[in-house]
């Protein structure tokens, strides 16, 4: 819940535990659990800030890109709790929101350039104001958050294996000429993790099958080094990339001096270091959200409807949900406050 700008409070219920059953996200479970206790979840936030459905005046919703059927309990329950309530309804661009949550913490102004880091997506963006964000460079497989997923589990590190991965490359040696910086031979802003996936996997199968530590493993401390050492170099093969594409759109976009830098990726401790060091070493400076906030929730849906709605904008009922691989079309219609 969010008035005048301010976080009031926000529920959440994780459904970590029963993903990593399976080693990674299962669609039908998912939209299963968010219809479960969507509607618990907002009876609970009402009760513990002391208001009814009628005080609210604008219902915002993540819209896309996502699961389809997490998406379409969201954007059903919305509308619903719009309609019976009388208030404005809002479609939020899922990525647009990532990026906006470094609001909640940090001064925001634009134009920016917006780096979004998470498991689907590793997109750049020129960002000109709260509802308008203009794609500069985009994923075209495997997303870096993807990528550390997948690797993680070829490690053999329980899921979701990026947090673990981030602790373990903290304690190993890298080694920079270990693993290639995928896709960096061309002129564009555009990400391909994929050959890099395909490098890990190769050295583990070579390198690594004779080196014994717990499947899956849950702690730093039953990890050899050589295991430590690999994640260490993967990690700065990522965050290498990253930055190198960053300078890039720097390079192209002088007049941005403010990075915003986001999603679930976006926690990872030397990516925030590097994203740092690089915009003080050119005058300006790296605003992100706490690494609570870095991954899915719904505060930051609520802040990027915020921003938005106070532009004047709305979405009518009829609005549509995004599925992933989809674009989000521009069809929301402005009313005068």
């Amino acid at each position: 819940m969010v008035r005048d700008g301010v976080l009031l409070d926000a529920v959440l219920a994780s459904q970590a535990d029963i993903h990593a059953l399976f080693g990674g996200v299962v669609p039908e479970l998912a939209s299963r659990e968010h219809y479960r206790y969507l509607g618990t979840l907002f009876d609970q936030l009402m009760r513990r800030l002391d208001l009814r459905p009628v005080d609210l005046d604008v219902v915002a919703v993540s819209r896309g890109p996502g699961l389809l059927g997490s998406l379409l309990v969201g954007v059903a329950f919305a509308k619903a709790l719009a309609l019976g309530c009388g208030a404005r309804f809002l479609g939020v661009n899922h990525l647009h929101a990532h990026l906006l949550a470094a609001g909640l913490e940090n001064a925001l102004r634009f134009p920016a350039l917006g780096l979004l880091v998470s498991g689907g997506h590793t997109h750049i963006y020129r960002m000109e104001s709260p509802s308008r964000c203009i794609v500069l460079g985009r994923t075209l497989d495997d997303a870096a958050g993807e990528a550390f997923d997948k690797v993680g589990k070829i490690l053999g590190l329980a899921y979701p294996g990026g947090r673990l991965m981030d602790a373990l490359a903290r304690q190993g040696r890298a080694d920079a000429r270990l693993f290639p910086r995928p896709y960096l031979d061309n002129d564009n802003l555009d990400f391909s993790f994929s050959g890099l996936k395909t490098a890990v996997t190769s050295y583990v199968r070579q390198v690594l099958p004779d080196q014994p530590w717990p499947h899956p493993l849950q702690d730093t401390a039953d990890a050899p080094q050589a295991l430590k050492d690999c994640c260490a170099s993967f990690n700065l093969a990522v965050v290498e990339t990253i930055a190198a594409k960053v300078e890039r759109a720097l390079a192209a976009n002088p007049d941005l001096d403010l990075l915003v830098m986001a999603g679930g990726v976006a926690a990872n401790s030397l990516l925030r270091e590097r994203m740092s060091q690089l915009m003080e070493k050119r005058g300006g400076r790296t605003v992100m959200p706490g690494r609570a906030l870095c991954t899915d929730n719904a505060a930051m849906v609520a802040y990027a409807a915020w921003l938005i709605a106070r532009e004047g904008w709305q979405h009518e009922l009829r609005m549509e949900t995004i599925p992933r691989g989809k674009a989000i079309p521009d069809d929301m219609i402005f009313r005068e406050l």
